[in-house]
């Protein structure tokens, strides 16, 4: 009997035309099938005027809509549109500054039930030069401050673009979030921390991005810092039942 497991990687775009390309043909296929993966690709286009959503069809990714400007917005669609037979979502912007070829070493910690979600950390990894603007950086040392001392977490990026959860905790966390910008990352790490999921950081590699950023410094910043505050006594209802996910018990490659 081959065991399969399934690993669904969102890509929420807006006018990426420029590194969705690149990400899709970057995606390491091969190394996900030796650890007994298949990838399943959904690019989430967040109404782009480009051909970001062609590039990702001809590529081979599912393509969703999703009309509501925000990424936010384009991250709860991805949730909600991701496979119930996943055993884990990934996330990464398709922007080509992340490298993909990495997400083995995110999806590790989950494999070994070290961590219940995983996010890549730019500031303890490889930032490669020009890759990130000195007030960007200034910003994410101090987001990640506050999301340190505020929500007792362990990770060292709150602000990063590239993570990996157990899909259990994506269909637990997908209700509670409300933001529908670039505060959302914040958001979802304030909340897995509220609700008791284990939650750490990899070194990652970052590049220089490819096209123009949507990302606005001052107002975004000033979004993900209320996102801080707004969820600083912020708890779920009920905690939710922790699952100890035996991933050597998945589906044959059947599907039975």
């Amino acid at each position: 009997m081959v065991l399969i497991k399934k690993v669904v990687i969102l890509v929420p775009c807006y006018n990426e035309e420029e590194g969705i390309g690149i990400v899709m043909d970057s995606i390491p296929k091969s190394k996900l099938n030796e650890l007994g993966y298949e990838a399943e690709v959904l690019v989430i286009d967040n109404n782009s005027s480009d051909k970001t959503a062609e590039i990702a069809r001809i590529k081979g990714a599912r393509v969703i809509n999703e009309p509501k400007q925000g990424k936010g917005y384009a991250i709860l669609s991805g949730f909600r549109n991701a496979s119930n037979d996943a055993d884990i979502v990934a996330m990464i912007d398709g922007d080509s500054s992340y490298d993909i070829q990495e997400l083995p070493r995110l999806i590790e910690p989950l494999e070994n039930n070290f961590a219940d979600a995983v996010v890549g950390t730019r500031l303890n990894g490889k930032l490669a030069f020009n890759s990130m603007k000195g007030l960007n950086r200034t910003g994410n040392w101090f987001f990640t401050f506050l999301a340190r001392v505020g929500y007792k977490t362990n990770v060292t990026d709150v602000c990063s673009g590239f993570f990996a959860w157990k899909k259990c905790v994506v269909d637990s966390l997908v209700s509670h979030l409300e933001s529908n910008g670039f505060s959302i990352e914040m958001e979802m790490i304030a909340k897995m921390s509220r609700m008791g999921y284990e939650c750490y950081s990899v070194p990652i590699t970052y590049n220089p991005r490819n096209g123009k950023s949507s990302l606005k410094p001052f107002k975004d910043g000033i979004s993900i810092l209320h996102a801080w505050l707004r969820n600083l006594n912020w708890k779920p209802e009920t905690l939710p039942e922790k699952k100890i996910v035996a991933f050597n018990e998945s589906k044959d490659i059947d599907g039975t």
